[in-house]
């Protein structure tokens, strides 16, 4: 594709050379450009992509996009913005023709909750037949085809390509999980989405955004650019629910468990192996449990609605969907407890999963709690996570999470220093991911429950900038085969 063509939907400064080049890929990673290629120089949160505008040139690149010309343009064309960031998304758009408009793309943002929500619509979907792409923290799909997944959203450029290897599919829908990172970073500028879904707003990621306020508004700024011929699906539960859409053009619908809304659900009944549901005066089972899953299948419901599905399809389908990989995942032992592996790694979506634990076992049973806390990360949240295991939980084992380059012992010393000398009774310290999970099954008695929190379906331990593998459930069932 000629360059002049990838300009169109952006406002270049100006353009250094020959705008009649044939570019035939595009890339924001120097290692891999080729000959061709567009170099898009990115100032990132670490490194400052101009740096490396040579290294491009000599790999083949014969035009980069740029915030800051260089002293020597000979040896490519330049095009300069304001700010590439803005550009690459709409430049990628063109480059693999325009994707997302091609099919229905829904984007479901908030803290917790994304990844169930967007895998659940592309199950539900799938079994309604349609062809359907995912793009989650836990794994990309198009159709069958698993594509790992190394961030919540992808680079504007890796993003399209996908969308458009799910065009190519014959992909009618894709969902998508939205992080705070991707919307703030610009990664899905350009896309053309069909709806967007608000899941709730808790504390999360201060070591980025830094405020709850700025947060929020990287949240907001996805509702904000969602067009009028979009819906936008908000969680009335939660304080924020409005907020979202206060500025937006979609058509706004709202969905809730307490009080007024577009499309509502109440809890009748709770087991570990399901729970049944009123969903807007229909009964159903799924196989669920947790207020808080009550909130994601209802947004779940509301979207395929928005979508032009039928309820007693949809409806039909949810009773048979599953929950998502290392989402309130049980595993039985054979003494009679239970261990549940779980992602939940924020205050809220911990108290969350031991409200839904507690709501089953209905004080017949004891809570054993085994969390640490990321390293590297907003470390705020650590004294507040020990606090939600303490108040929910017969025993604590404190632990490491992925340290990354952290010390261990200093994240667990964070989370123990929220704690007072009556809490710390029900605290133990054990700094041995695989030693904490076994104490837990030690302590552990008929009825019981152990919660292993924090990590859910990932499969590895990062530490000192190396991941090592490390499953909870894997570690789990082995200390139960034995």
């Amino acid at each position: 594709m000629k360059l002049s063509l990838l300009l169109k939907n952006i406002n270049p400064l100006q353009v250094v050379g020959n705008d009649d080049v044939e570019i035939t890929g595009i890339n924001i990673d120097s290692r891999k450009i080729a000959a061709g290629h567009l170099f898009v120089a990115m100032k990132g949160t670490q490194v400052d992509g101009h740096q490396f505008i040579g290294k491009a040139i000599g790999q083949g690149a014969v035009a980069v996009l740029c915030e800051d010309l260089p002293a020597d343009t000979s040896d490519a064309t330049y095009v300069q913005v304001a700010s590439t960031e803005d550009a690459v998304g709409k430049v990628a758009t063109l480059f693999y023709g325009d994707p997302s408009s091609k099919m229905k793309l829904v984007g479901v943002t908030g803290t917790n909750g994304k990844t169930t929500i967007a895998t659940l619509l592309y199950n539900l979907f799938r079994k309604l037949g349609y062809r359907c792409g995912l793009l989650s923290t836990v794994c990309n799909y198009i159709e069958d085809e698993a594509v790992p997944a190394s961030h919540t959203t992808p680079d504007p450029i890796e993003l399209n390509q996908l969308l458009a290897r799910m065009v190519d599919a014959g992909c009618q829908y894709a969902f998508m999980e939205c992080s705070s990172h991707a919307i703030h970073q610009k990664r899905i500028g350009g896309l053309k989405f069909a709806g967007g879904i608000f899941t709730n707003l808790t504390r999360d990621h201060m070591d980025y955004h830094k405020t709850v306020e700025n947060y929020r508004n990287a949240k907001k700024a996805f509702f904000d650019a969602l067009p009028k011929s979009a819906f936008a699906i908000t969680n009335a539960d939660d304080k924020n629910g409005m907020v979202m859409v206060q500025n937006t053009k979609a058509t706004v619908k709202t969905y809730s468990t307490r009080t007024m809304a577009d499309f509502r659900a109440r809890l009748l009944e709770c087991h570990f192996e399901g729970m049944y549901l009123d969903i807007d005066g229909h009964e159903v089972g799924v196989q669920f449990i947790g207020k808080f899953n009550v909130s994601n299948l209802l947004a779940v419901y509301g979207t395929a609605l928005m979508l032009g599905q039928k309820a007693e399809d949809v409806l039909l389908v949810m009773s048979t969907l599953k929950s998502v990989s290392g989402r309130l995942e049980p595993i039985r032992s054979p003494e009679g407890f239970t261990a549940i592996v779980d992602y939940a790694h924020t205050p809220d979506a911990l108290e969350n999963v031991l409200k839904a634990i507690h709501e089953v076992l209905n004080g017949k049973g004891r809570v054993i709690t085994v969390c640490g806390a990321g390293g590297n990360r907003d470390k705020g949240k650590r004294p507040i996570m020990a606090q939600e295991a303490v108040k929910q939980s017969d025993r604590v084992i404190i632990t490491s999470d992925n340290p990354r380059f952290e010390d261990p012992q200093d994240i667990i010393n964070d989370m123990l220093s929220g704690l007072d000398k009556q809490q710390m009774k029900k605290v133990v310290a054990i700094t041995d991911r695989r030693e904490a999970i076994r104490t837990a099954c030690m302590m552990a008695q008929k009825g019981d429950v152990i919660l292993i929190a924090g990590k859910g379906h990932e499969d590895y331990q990062e530490i000192k900038g190396v991941k090592h593998h490390f499953d909870d459930r894997e570690v789990v069932r082995d200390i139960f085969a034995q």
